[in-house]
């Protein structure tokens, strides 16, 4: 199953400059919010939990809500996602994969998901 997804960066920055970090908060834990240094890390974080939905076909909602998904670093820096136990069990999910780029003011994120 695949999901991907594009987001504006500058509309993740206004929504951070008018709610600040309760912006933040809506769509990210408490680790994810210290990964945040730039409003580019955040379009992707935004980005990359949109395309974890959409991967298994559903998009956000109760099947499946951003707190959902956990999105951390790998040794190398690289972007690793993982979903609850609950959203795995449900899908039948056994590895998920994540890619986020950044181009001409977007952050664009995909994720495979191998199932079961």
């Amino acid at each position: 199953m695949i999901g991907i997804d594009i987001t504006s960066i500058d509309r993740i920055k206004r929504m951070y400059e008018k709610f600040g970090i309760k912006a933040y908060e809506k769509f990210l834990n408490p680790q994810e919010i210290e990964l945040i240094k730039k409003p580019e890390t955040a379009a992707g974080f935004w980005a990359a939990k949109e395309a974890a939905s959409k991967a298994l076909g559903t998009g956000i909602g109760s099947s499946c809500g951003f707190h959902d998904i956990k999105i951390s670093k790998g040794e190398l820096g690289n972007p690793k996602i993982k979903y609850r136990k609950k959203v795995r069990k449900a899908f039948g999910i056994k590895d998920s994969y994540l890619s986020i780029t950044h181009d001409a003011g977007f952050a664009i994120a995909v994720v495979v998901n191998v199932l079961k």
